[in-house]
């Protein structure tokens, strides 16, 4: 009886202290992820293959109009910076579409239309993330974390809200109403997995014009060496105001090279 009684003693107190353990382990992801993003600043030299895919559609009715557009480049990121290899094939395309544009001013230019979203500028945060998720997070209002899963693994998700203050002053001057949610998942060691940022705002310019706006942006996120990479990220806007409307949708993917 007296070994029971210390065996269940004991059993406790192994899960109390197992208890308290995870507890302060978890206790805060929003720490953990900040930390997580400090160390992934990117430094490892990186080579990869980006598929940008574009569609756009604008106006109503006969007026409407729409594209699709596919671009694909090889980008490096290492000491020397970032460069960009456009190969021959989408050279050849873009050439195609300025001839054609030139000939007619109405001419559909899709590559040279998702060309934009795979430049330099738009590239960087695909290989070098950490920044960009800070930035996401910049501003929004941290709500709550809680434990989920993600791809079928344990993860935390952190929840944000979106906030007016974060406006500029003259934007908060336009803008009626912002809303909007963003939820993190994030790894045991607080790198990210995956994100999920919807926004949606409404407001006044020149006291009768309204407009809406409504965006959502998903992304994957790898951890390469010792930089946090954006792996796929889909992204949709749509918007209305002064009678037009208009929508559009991104995906990009990228593949590292050996």
């Amino acid at each position: 009886m007296q070994v029971n009684k210390q065996m269940k003693i004991g059993l406790a107190v192994f899960l109390g202290i197992s208890i308290t353990y995870a507890s302060s382990s978890y206790a805060d992801g929003l720490s953990d992820m900040k930390s997580a993003l400090l160390r992934l600043q990117g430094q490892t030299p990186i080579r990869a293959h980006v598929e940008a895919k574009t569609w756009n559609r604008s106006g109503s009715g006969k007026d409407t109009e729409e594209y699709n557009g596919v671009a694909s480049v090889t980008v490096e990121d290492n000491q020397r910076g970032l460069s960009v290899l456009l190969g021959k094939d989408l050279l050849a395309k873009l050439e195609a579409e300025e001839r054609a544009k030139e000939k007619d001013k109405k001419a559909k230019t899709p590559t040279l239309a998702a060309l934009g979203d795979v430049n330099s500028t738009s590239l960087r945060p695909l290989v070098s993330a950490a920044n960009s998720v800070s930035s996401m997070i910049e501003g929004k209002i941290f709500k709550a974390e809680k434990m989920d899963s993600y791809d079928g693994k344990p993860a935390r998700m952190l929840s944000f809200e979106h906030s007016i203050d974060a406006l500029s002053e003259r934007d908060r001057k336009y803008v009626k109403s912002l809303s909007g949610s963003l939820d993190i998942w994030i790894a045991a060691d607080g790198s990210p997995l995956a994100s999920r940022n919807v926004q949606d705002v409404h407001g006044r310019a020149f006291l009768v014009v309204t407009f809406d706006a409504k965006s959502t942006d998903e992304r994957v996120y790898n951890v390469i060496g010792d930089r946090l990479v954006i792996a796929k990220s889909e992204s949709s806007n749509s918007s209305s105001g002064m009678g037009e409307k208009g929508e559009s949708k991104t995906s990009k993917t990228l593949k590292i090279l050996n």
